[in-house]
C-alpha cells in the first residue's frame, strides 16, 4: 500500500536538529510540506499548502505535525477525510494565541480576533493522537486536553517537556517515532474507503478551510478600512 507521511512543522519551520528533521529521515516516503512562509503565521495559506500536498501525495497519508503546523493540518485534514489516514500533532499552541494574519497583540480580546471559532470543534473523521507538555509557553494544558476532546483525538500527557523541541531537549526523539508507529498499527483502512479521484471529499463553502478563508478576507477587508 502507498504511504505518505506528511511533515508539517511549526513556525520558524524545524531546524536540522529538531524532532521532526530526525523523524524524517527515518521514514521512507516522508516529505515536509512545501511553499509556506515559515515566518508568518497566516493559518488559511498554511492550511492551503498542507491540504494541496494531501491532494498530490501518492497513497494514504500520514501527518506529523508541531505547534502551529497542527492548527493548518486540522483544517486541512477535516477537509480530506478519505485521504488522510492518521495524525500525530505535538504541542499544537492555543489558536487564541492567533489571528487571521499572524500573532494575537495582547492588548486585543481573544473573543473578537483569536482564531478558536475558526478551528474545526467537532471529531475531524481522522484517527489522531494529541501530545501535550504541561508546560509548554505555547498552550494551557488543560486548554489543549479540551482541543483534543472536540477533536476525537487520544490525549497523551508529555508532562513537563516545555514546548516538545529543540530548545526543550527534543532532537532524535524515539518516543514521537513510538507515537506514530502506535496510530500506524491501529490503521484499518476505514473509513478512508476508495482514493479515487472523484471520490474525495470536496466541502466546498462549507469546508473548514473555505470558513477560514472566508474569515481572513473579512478581517482583511475591516483592517484596511480602518482610517489611519
Amino acid at each position: 500500500m502507498l504511504q505518505t507521511t506528511l511533515i508539517v512543522p511549526g513556525l520558524d519551520d524545524s531546524e536540522p536538529g529538531h524532532w521532526q528533521s530526525w523523524l524524517e529521515k527515518q521514514l521512507p516516503h516522508a516529505r515536509r510540506v512545501r511553499h509556506i512562509d515559515w515566518h508568518l503565521p497566516v493559518l488559511a495559506r498554511w492550511a492551503t499548502e498542507v491540504r494541496r500536498e494531501i491532494d498530490e501525495a501518492p497513497g494514504v497519508v500520514w501527518i506529523v505535525a508541531h505547534s502551529y503546523g497542527c492548527l493548518a493540518s486540522v483544517v486541512a485534514a477535516a477537509d480530506r477525510p478519505e485521504r488522510v489516514a492518521g495524525l500525530l500533532l505535538v504541542a499544537p499552541p492555543d489558536p487564541d494565541r492567533f489571528t487571521a494574519f499572524g500573532l494575537r497583540d495582547p492588548r486585543e480580546t481573544a473573543e473578537r480576533s483569536g482564531l478558536a471559532s475558526w478551528i474545526p470543534s467537532v471529531p475531524i473523521g481522522v484517527p489522531s493522537v494529541v501530545v501535550a507538555s504541561r508546560n509548554d509557553p505555547w498552550a494551557d494544558f488543560a486548554r489543549i486536553a479540551y482541543w483534543a476532546d472536540c477533536w476525537g483525538s487520544l490525549f497523551v500527557d508529555a508532562g513537563q517537556a516545555g514546548h516538545i523541541n529543540v530548545a526543550s531537549g527534543h532532537g532524535a526523539w524515539p518516543q514521537g517515532l513510538q507515537y506514530l508507529q502506535a496510530l500506524r498499527e491501529s490503521y484499518t483502512g476505514l473509513p478512508l474507503g476508495s482514493l479515487d479521484e472523484g471520490k474525495v471529499t470536496n466541502r466546498g463553502k462549507r469546508g473548514a478551510l473555505a470558513r477560514l478563508r472566508h474569515r481572513t478576507r473579512f478581517d482583511w477587508e475591516v483592517f484596511t478600512d480602518i482610517p489611519t
